[in-house]
């Protein structure tokens, strides 16, 4: 029997899972054969970037996914959200009440997979070497308020903050600071390819077609020693070039488990059907898109421009069309289920108006059409993307103040383009490495950030990201996160588009699927299991 399993959240900001259907079940059993997961991630290593599972470089969702099964944290995010919970460590926390100071003692008996003994000053090693690579991807910037790691013995590591952060926790949990052996990873150099060599509850081995993984294979590590329970012996993740593919292989019954990215259509078909084995699983998701500005290039420099697009820009309609019920319109960086979310953008320009925006054009002496190219990845985000794009390209120039051609590019391609400043205009995803506001702000906005964006504001870096993040309670940091979110809709270094849902299709004898995604879209394949099917 089809059903629709729906996940709610329970509270604002935390989102726990609530059963409603069969296959998501979130006991599992161990054993019961190889599972199989499909994905439309793919994973190159290129001349450009030779090293795309180094955690010093790894920096979008899918990538993440694999080192979150392999390489072991000193933090996790607990199964149904809430705060980061110790996984490689026994206990963290601040030492101080200024939140400046962050302590850790690693559980006894922490091997890497291989065997070989895990200590605190593999850990040490781990986040200084990030730091000292400085990879051009930016996730180094996470680690940017520390200031020194020391260690104490074999167990026990400090961390010294630049300055109070309250989100540091949260960042220990995320791959950049995953525990490395030094044996395998030089200090100074990205280690090329796709081994893995970690502590995580999986071990690796890929399968390759020239320079890109096939299938990924994930076995139990035996020596894995943390939190999590491993309800499967091995999961295999195969890449499919679209998700037509990858939707005939779940129906034929060649994988278990459907993951991103769906169609909207096959979305909307499986939520209809009543026959059959196959369940969806709709969760609550914290996905953003956005478009974005090389604030330096001269067809986006003057901010009128930027402006105006922001004015004829049409959320609903562009989400009714394209996305349907899978997506919500968003006027911030912030999604609206996070603490400290504020509707900048609507707040600001209100409703669509063309009158609007050509009062600004014509304000700033803007000769009108202004010609434009709108840049998009056609393999990363999903099948919708190109029609998201004709649908904007559509609303722009139905405007009459611009003219508007679309591109599109393979991802390996577009992340290089994109950080090199080659775009003027290009969309983006993000999906969060922690859920908190402090994490859709700073990767865009803070020094080093991830886009490579020469958009820079003295206020946001030097006052407000420091000041919200001396607050251990969330809550008390909103009037900070609202100025930034404010000051981004004035300057719009960039344009929030849309919010998604998260969805997983499964055979109805996979248990753990209500689980097997967090809110921040981290695959949790340790959660699938074998069921009866119902």
């Amino acid at each position: 029997m089809n059903r629709k399993t729906l996940v709610l959240p329970a509270v604002i900001g935390l989102l726990a899972p609530v059963l409603a259907a069969c296959g998501g079940s979130g006991s599992g059993s161990s054993g019961g054969g190889t599972i199989v997961v499909g994905t439309t991630d793919q994973f190159e290593a290129t001349k450009e970037a030779p090293a795309p599972l180094d955690p010093a470089y790894a920096y979008d969702v899918g990538t993440w996914n694999i080192l979150r099964q392999t390489v072991q944290t000193l933090m996790i995010q607990p199964k149904g959200e809430g705060d980061p919970v110790p996984e490689a460590a026994e206990k963290c926390g601040f030492t101080d009440t200024g939140n400046e100071r962050y302590a850790c003692t690693l559980r006894e008996g922490l091997k890497f997979a291989n065997g070989d003994k895990i200590t605190a000053s593999d850990v040490k090693y781990s986040i200084d070497r990030a730091m000292r690579i400085k990879a051009d991807s930016g996730v180094f910037a996470l680690l940017s308020t520390v200031d020194t790691v020391e260690t104490q013995g074999d167990r026990e590591v400090i961390f010294h903050l630049k300055t109070a952060d309250a989100t540091f926790p949260y960042k220990l949990s995320t791959p950049v600071a995953g525990i490395v052996n030094p044996a395998d990873y030089q200090k100074d150099k990205l280690r090329d390819g796709f081994d893995i060599d970690g502590s995580g509850p999986y071990t690796l081995s890929a399968s390759k077609k020239g320079d890109a993984i096939t299938t990924a294979t994930f076995t139990k590590n035996p020596n894995y020693k943390g939190i999590l329970k491993v309800n499967n012996d091995k999961v295999e993740m195969r890449s499919f070039s679209d998700a037509t593919a990858m939707g005939s292989a779940l129906s034929k019954g060649d994988i278990d488990v459907m993951t991103r990215t769906m169609s909207p259509e096959q979305i909307q078909k499986l939520g209809d059907n009543t026959d059959g084995n196959i369940d969806l699983v709709e969760m609550p998701g914290l996905e953003i898109r956005y478009l974005a500005f090389n604030t330096t290039a001269a067809t986006v420099k003057t901010k009128a421009v930027r402006e105006a697009m922001a004015q004829v820009i049409d959320r609903g309609e562009l989400v009714s069309k394209v996305y349907g019920t899978e997506a919500e319109p968003l006027y911030s960086l912030v999604p609206a289920t996070i603490t400290g979310h504020s509707n900048s953008f609507f707040n600001k320009y209100g409703d669509p108006s063309v009158t609007k925006a050509k009062s600004l054009l014509t304000q700033a002496n803007i000769t009108t059409p202004v010609k434009l190219t709108l840049h998009y990845t056609t393999d990363h985000y999903g099948p919708a993307t190109k029609d998201e794009f004709e649908q904007l390209q559509k609303q722009l120039n139905a405007s009459g103040l611009f003219d508007v051609s679309i591109k599109g590019t393979p991802w390996s391609t577009f992340r290089q383009a994109e950080q090199k400043g080659k775009y003027d205009v290009y969309g983006m995803g993000w999906f969060p490495d922690f859920p908190d506001a402090d994490n859709y702000l700073a990767p865009f906005l803070d020094k080093d950030n991830t886009l490579g964006s020469p958009y820079a504001n003295s206020e946001i870096i030097g006052t407000l990201i420091p000041e919200s993040r001396r607050e251990a309670d969330r809550l008390a940091a909103s009037k900070s996160l609202t100025a930034i979110q404010d000051i981004v809709a004035t300057d719009v270094p960039m344009i929030p588009l849309w919010q998604g849902k998260q969805y997983v299709a499964a055979r109805d004898d996979v248990t753990g699927t209500a689980y097997v995604l967090n809110s921040s879209s981290t695959l949790q394949l340790w959660e699938l299991g074998r069921g009866t099917g119902s």
